[in-house]
Order: structure tokens, then C-alpha cells, then sequence
């Protein structure tokens, strides 16, 4: 062990047996380089690394102090859903535009967007390397670039894999438009219309809207906010249902927040295998992560090829070249052929141009930088919700990502609160597109991944007085 991971690990010691409490101040790295006969950069290190796991925050100009990752709210709100023993046909579109039509206008404050601020990502590095590999791109590359896809960007992407402990060949990954496209190609290369498919509740409103465009039908399995998928629930949906997929966000689900272990992972994999569930592994925020290292895709687990696992670089790195893939497992031929029924390739110049990007290098250090704006961003929405948000509020406080799920008072109803917020210029995502019994309806979903300014804490101020005039 480092030293620097020595000093953190002493340090987060001390805050776990409450000798240095929330909000306390650290020494500063003068006194404590001094005071430990360490290097100021070993202390820097160190912080940099408490701060990365969300036990301290750095506050401008005066330090850093002890946050623990935690606020003085209660957290992970509970029940967060019940059993439904029947099906639902789903039909939360228009609710879904309407909200999202809202977070387009560029003058409201977009706390509802599924999207980090654009001014996070490393673009004009981005535009440079795509201007010098167009110049350099084989007119052959529009055919030999067509599904699977740009074959140096596959190779990059398996390198990844490898990295991450995963044994994923090139061959096996199509690069698709974003990864919502790889996400409804393996729902169309699993499912019919009429079939019936397995997702968490709450669940992202854009599995529900690909659900509903191709008329199947979904059963929702309850999701804890901390832990995830309750796997009991699933196998008795499993076993009524014969659903003929299962989609699940498996790290930092979208909206709770939450992160299945590696052994829940596991028992996940195990259960589907056993009923031949296919699962369509929905793992965009998977870079997001605020620990020590990238959490493990259910893909880790597989050994019968049931899991299609789905991500881009949109939530990451490049949001708008609109490029993501799927590792496809034993359904690599007909997610092949359906890619090219539909939409033919992703963009020749951009998956070039990002193939190059990662082959350069600088991709990890732009992560990192961004895992800390993020979690800093977390810290400073809990802090300022503690400050403004009425009694009987409660938040999660994920380990990645870039979502809070917030439990409004009892008796708020959130589509209330989400069109006054919106008269006065900001946005949010109201819990019941989260649900195609649309229910949550005292939840709301609040993206903390935009620059921190006077705005913003301005606008979860107002959000507060809104929930408090309409709390019972």
C-alpha cells in the first residue's frame, strides 16, 4: 500500500469512529505534511483520494472538511416499490415529451436533463483529433465501417474490457448510434410484440418508451435505491411471467442511483441462466464511478453468452458524436443484421475519430478529473437540499453517476411541483416517467452533473419553498 493510501485509510478511520465528525475542519496540507513527516504532495494524494470516496470536500479558499458522503437527512428512501402481481401495458410517452420538451429551452436550469453539462467533456481535444483523422480516413472506410462497425474503435473498446478483468473479443462488439440503439436492437433481436419483459421500478423512462413502441408488455420488480434489483421478487416474476428478457441498469441505475455488488451481480447472472433469461445490461454511468475502481458489469459473470451489456461514450466523453456499442453475446448475428436492416453504421468520421482519441491516451485522466467535478457536485446538491428542502425529505446518496432520487414530504405530488418549477425556469424529472404504472408520485430525480454556481443553488432554494408550500 502507498503511502499516500496509508494517510487516507488513517484518516477515514478517524471519520468512521467519529473522532473527526462531520464538519470538521482538516489540517491543512502544510500542517499536516508537518505533522506526519510526509511530503505535501503525499497529503495532497491522500485528500484528493478521501474527497474521490466522498468522505471530505474542499470549500474554496478555507480547506477541506469532513462530509462523509452523507447528509443530515434520512437516506435511501424506503418502500420504494410493491410487488405488481400483473402486467402493464405501458403508455408514459406523452408524459415523458412533455418533460423533456421542457429541459430543451437553454435559459431553464436543466436539474431534469438525463444529461451532464456538455462544458465537462474535453472537446476541443475531441475536435482536433477529429479533424486530423478525417484528413487521414480511407475512402474505403464508409463500407468497411459498416456494421459491426470501425474495427480499431472495437479493439479499443475490448481493450477496456481487458483492462477491467473482462475477456470480451472485438468481433463480439457492434458499434451502434449511442447506446440507447445497441439497448432496442437487442430488445428487438429477443423479444415480439405481446411479449412481456422484466425491468426494476423505478426504471429509466426511455426502457419504458422503447417497451411501448414495440408493444410488449413489462413487469416491474421493486428496486432498492442502495442495493438494487430485489432478486426474490424477480424469480417469482420470473417463474409467473416467463418474461422473454430482462432489462436492468446494474450500475448506478438511472433514476435511484443505486450499485449491485459483485455477488448480487453474480446471483443476478445465475438466476437468469437458470430460467434462459436473456439480460440487456443497460451500463452507461459505469465510468461514473466515485470508489477505487470501475464496478463489474453482470457481463463479468456470464458463461452462456445470455448478456448483451450496452454503453457509449455519450455519458463520458462525447455527447452528441453519438456512439455507443454492445457486447453481444450469443446474439451477435441478429443484432448484426437488425443494425443493418435500420440504420446501416454509426458515423464513419466520429467512431475514427474517437478510435484515435483512445489510442492516444488522455481518456483515464479526463474520467478522473470528471468523477471528481461529479462527486463535488454531489456534495454541494445534498449540502444545499439539507439547507432548503422541507421536513420528511429524504435523498440517495450514490457511489457513481450523476442522479439524486429525492422522496418529496408525504403527500407532494411531484407533477405539481415540476410545473411550478417550471414557471419559474427550472427543470426536473417528476418520479411517475419512471414507472409504467406512473406512479412515485412524491419522487423527483435532480441531476447534479452541471458546473456549481450561484444558479444553481439558487434553484434548489426555490425548489425547496415550492415543496414546503405544497407539503400537507
Amino acid at each position: 500500500m502507498k503511502l499516500y493510501e496509508q494517510l487516507a485509510d488513517s484518516i477515514a478511520q478517524s471519520i468512521q469512529e467519529g473522532v473527526l465528525c462531520r464538519g470538521d475542519k482538516l489540517p491543512s496540507v502544510r500542517q499536516a505534511s508537518a505533522s506526519r513527516n510526509v511530503s505535501p504532495s503525499t497529503v495532497f494524494q491522500a485528500y484528493y483520494l478521501l474527497e474521490a470516496r466522498g468522505l471530505i470536500s474542499a470549500r474554496e479558499r478555507s480547506g477541506y472538511f469532513v462530509s462523509g458522503g452523507a447528509t443530515g437527512m434520512p437516506t435511501s428512501p424506503e418502500p420504494i416499490a410493491q410487488m405488481n402481481e400483473e402486467l402493464t401495458q405501458v403508455d408514459v410517452s406523452e408524459l415523458v415529451f412533455e418533460v423533456l420538451e421542457s429541459i430543451r429551452v437553454k435559459n431553464v436550469i436543466p436539474l431534469g436533463s438525463a444529461f451532464p453539462s456538455p462544458l465537462l467533456f474535453p472537446l476541443s481535444n475531441l475536435a482536433r483529433t477529429m479533424a486530423s483523422s478525417v484528413q487521414m480516413m480511407d475512402p474505403w472506410s464508409s463500407v468497411d465501417n459498416l456494421s459491426p462497425g470501425d474495427a480499431n474503435l472495437r479493439r479499443q473498446i475490448a481493450l477496456r474490457y481487458m483492462i477491467d478483468g473482462l475477456h470480451v473479443a472485438a468481433d463480439e462488439i457492434i458499434i451502434t448510434n449511442g447506446a440507447l440503439e445497441a439497448l432496442n436492437l437487442c430488445l428487438m433481436a429477443v423479444a415480439r410484440p405481446g411479449d412481456t419483459i422484466l425491468i426494476e421500478s423505478p426504471t429509466f423512462y426511455a426502457a419504458l418508451q422503447s417497451i411501448e413502441r414495440v408493444g410488449l408488455r413489462a413487469v416491474e420488480v421493486p428496486s432498492h435505491p442502495r442495493d438494487g434489483i430485489d432478486l426474490n421478487a424477480m424469480e417469482l416474476a420470473l417463474e409467473r411471467h416467463k418474461p422473454k428478457a430482462c432489462w436492468l441498469m446494474t450500475n448506478f441505475q438511472n433514476p435511484l442511483g443505486s450499485l449491485l455488488s459483485d455477488e448480487k451481480k453474480k446471483a443476478l447472472v445465475a438466476l437468469l441462466t437458470k430460467y434462459q433469461v436473456p439480460l440487456i445490461e443497460d451500463d452507461v454511468y459505469g465510468e461514473l464511478y466515485f470508489g477505487d475502481k470501475r464496478p463489474t458489469p453482470a457481463k463479468a459473470f456470464d458463461t452462456e453468452g445470455l448478456v448483451m451489456h450496452c454503453s457509449s461514450f455519450s455519458k463520458c466523453l462525447a455527447p452528441g458524436y453519438r456512439v455507443g456499442w454492445v457486447a453481444t453475446g450469443r446474439y451477435s448475428k441478429a443484432i448484426e443484421r437488425l443494425k443493418l436492416t435500420t440504420t446501416l453504421s454509426a458515423s464513419a468520421p466520429a467512431q475514427v475519430a474517437l478510435a484515435q482519441y483512445l489510442q492516444k491516451g488522455g481518456y483515464d485522466k479526463h474520467l478522473r478529473s470528471l468523477r471528481h467535478t461529479l462527486l463535488v457536485n454531489q456534495i454541494k446538491f445534498t449540502e444545499a437540499i439539507e439547507r432548503y428542502f422541507p421536513d420528511g425529505t429524504r435523498l440517495t446518496v450514490p457511489q457513481g453517476g450523476y442522479f439524486l432520487w429525492v422522496k418529496l414530504p408525504d403527500g407532494v405530488n411531484a407533477l405539481e411541483v415540476q410545473r411550478i418549477a417550471l414557471a419559474n425556469g427550472i427543470s426536473i424529472a417528476p418520479g411517475p416517467i419512471f414507472s409504467a404504472q406512473k406512479g412515485f408520485t412524491d419522487y423527483v430525480r435532480l441531476n447534479y452533473g452541471h458546473i456549481w454556481d450561484a444558479r444553481i443553488e439558487a434553484s434548489l432554494s426555490t425548489l425547496g419553498s415550492i415543496a414546503r408550500d405544497l407539503t400537507p
